[in-house]
């Protein structure tokens, strides 16, 4: 593991505080939080976990994005998901990490003591209903990570990954999705291309390809602005009236 570096912040400033596992606790739940609880920062390509670590924490995202792979016996690997702010690294009861993760861009997690938490779960209903919602949602993540991955074209593809992008960036300023609305990007085009099954050349040229036609504003290396947010989802490919739309 790397060295760890630890900082004292107060849960009530916390900027995931409204989408985190922690969402509906109460003062004295805080607090009891608050007993077991220690950050770690990590820079880019540095790894938090790999398969097989004992899991000696469980931890929430607070900035900054880290990847989920999965390694073959061969050596090759598979990006096979995102960890964005207020996303869930663990799983309580579960001694081993299933896959690896490592820090995309520079990656501060809030961390609880892992025995601790578990104890938490039984006691403080309001941790493990709000656990259940957050698992409930990333499987509806994960399938419609399957659809983009599995049946859409290399422009859809793009054009959905940036639709997801712009709607955690929206949810984290508790806004709503709007017209010219803007985010950073926290890929590289490089990592874009290994999440997403393409070519760093594909995901070039689709990229300008949506700015060509204005779907998007790119301000900057990694600044994205969305002029018309409903031209962004029809370049998704997404069913408007029946699709997953989160």
């Amino acid at each position: 593991m790397n060295d760890i570096a630890f900082a004292s912040r107060e849960c009530g400033s916390c900027p995931i505080r409204h989408r985190a596992v922690c969402a509906r606790c109460e003062a004295d739940e805080l607090e009891r939080l608050e007993e077991i609880k220690f950050y770690r920062t990590y820079e880019a390509g540095q790894p938090v976990l790999w398969a097989g670590d004992q899991m000696e924490f469980v931890a929430s995202v607070v900035s900054g994005i880290a990847s989920l792979s999965q390694t073959m016996e061969d050596g090759r690997t598979q990006m096979v998901g995102l960890l964005l702010p207020s996303d869930f690294i663990g799983r309580p009861g579960r001694d081993a990490a299933p896959f690896d993760v490592v820090a995309v861009s520079d990656l501060t997690i809030c961390c609880f003591r892992k025995k601790p938490f578990e104890g938490l779960m039984t006691s403080t209903p309001h941790i493990g209903a709000r656990l259940l919602e957050m698992t409930l949602d990333e499987l509806d993540s994960a399938r419609e990570w399957m659809l983009v991955l599995g049946r859409k074209t290399a422009r859809e593809k793009i054009a959905s990954l940036l639709s997801i992008l712009a709607r955690r960036d929206a949810s984290l300023r508790k806004q709503a999705p709007r017209d010219g609305m803007s985010f950073d990007l926290p890929l590289t085009r490089e990592a874009m291309a290994d999440y997403l099954g393409l070519t760093l050349e594909t995901v070039s040229r689709q990229i300008s390809a949506l700015k060509k036609s204005g779907v998007i504003v790119l301000e900057g290396k990694r600044k994205v602005m969305v002029p018309d947010l409903e031209a962004l989802i029809d370049e998704t490919g997404d069913d408007m009236d029946g699709g997953l739309i989160v």
